[in-house]
């Protein structure tokens, strides 16, 4: 699955030419080798987190309680130190890193405790007031298993002693980080079933979306999930319609559907038309049945019931193709939509015939 998510205050329509792409993910997911093989294919530089250098890592996986500290810290003070040269990096050119300065708070948020956790976020705000956010972030995900197995392959010897508990909290730490990141446009890719290193076609797949992620417009607050737990997800952010125009925001780019702004006006006339058909065959059941003597509201509760799944069809058609020319306009639709109704709340119409003539 590839998806993108944006939001309105901080996503700007980018080029790939001078834009600034972070990798990120879990440990194991596959970020630097994704940046490396980036890399010659926008023909940018490459930002590498240093992480071997840490005298402290090996003995953080063994007894993380005792040195979580002073491995977070040494963590954010050179991933700070890189950041640095982010700046003079993005004027010769584009630039790929693996990670982005914000996940280092994600991991002391999941290791520290008390007053270390104070002390660290003190010196990790001011730090982060001086670092460039990216101008995509590519969030890459993995179910824990596979997160395991590629760990395993890899050998490093300071992770062979890697505890799945941890990779687990940890990647449920990502997910909830990117749930409600809005620093930046975050394109998510699901990696369970991708192999870009042997697979040339998945590797262009991944290029393709990265390259209309960059050029894309932006539309809602970010759509974690897809599918079967769009509705669990709309419920949980008590916002629907920024959560639906997610859903055809990731729905498009995984099915990769026309996304042209005036073919999908073209549709919404189709697809209004096809409504009306249903609803006159709807009318038609109801005038029938009033004529063989049932009583008008009976007959209208008959009629609506013989036809609903078709309606209710028609009207879901109907919907998508308005979240969609939403989308495709780049107009956040709930804030467009109460801003109209405060509109009309504010107005004083003269009478019935005037507000069905003008309150919408």
């Amino acid at each position: 699955m590839l998806a993108l998510d944006t939001r309105m205050e901080t996503a700007r329509p980018q080029s790939t030419s001078g834009g600034y792409i972070a990798i990120e993910g879990v440990i194991g997911v596959g970020k630097t080798t994704l940046a490396r093989l980036l890399q010659p294919t926008f023909d940018t530089q490459l930002v590498l987190e240093v992480f071997e250098e840490n005298p402290f890592l090996a003995k953080f996986y063994t007894d993380r309680a005792r040195y979580a500290f002073q491995t977070q810290m040494f963590f954010l003070l050179s991933r700070y130190r890189q950041h640095q040269q982010v700046p003079d990096l993005l004027a010769r050119g584009t630039l790929i890193t693996d990670y982005i300065f914000a996940k280092d708070w994600l991991f002391a948020r999941l290791n520290l405790t008390g007053d270390e956790w104070e002390m660290y976020q003190r010196i990790h705000s001011a730090l982060a007031e001086q670092v460039r956010t990216p101008d995509l972030v590519v969030f890459l995900s993995a179910d824990t298993r596979v997160l395991m197995e590629r760990i395993a392959q890899r050998d490093r010897p300071y992770e062979r002693d890697m505890d799945l508990t941890y990779i687990e909290s940890l990647r449920l730490a990502y997910e909830q980080f990117f749930s409600v990141y809005t620093d930046a446009p975050v394109l998510r890719v699901d990696t369970n079933e991708l192999n870009y290193v042997s697979i040339p076609a998945d590797l262009r797949t991944v290029v393709s979306h990265i390259r209309s992620a960059m050029q894309a417009g932006t539309f809602q607050q970010p759509l974690p999930h897809l599918g079967a737990v769009l509705a669990e997800a709309t419920l949980a952010s008590g916002r629907p319609l920024p959560d639906l125009q997610r859903f055809h925001v990731e729905l498009d780019a995984s099915k990769r559907f026309i996304t042209d702004l005036y073919y999908h006006y073209l549709c919404l006339t189709e697809e209004v038309g096809e409504l009306g058909s249903e609803f006159a065959k709807t009318w038609l059941a109801e005038s029938t049945l009033i004529a063989e003597g049932e009583p008008p509201g009976q007959a209208r509760r008959k009629a609506l019931e013989q036809n609903r799944e078709a309606l209710r069809s028609e009207l879901a058609d109907c919907v998508a193709c308005i979240l969609k020319l939403a989308n495709y306009a780049e107009i956040d639709l709930e804030s467009a939509y109460l801003g109209k109704m405060q509109q009309n709340q504010a107005r004083t119409w003269r009478n019935v015939s005037e507000t069905r003539e003008t309150g919408t």
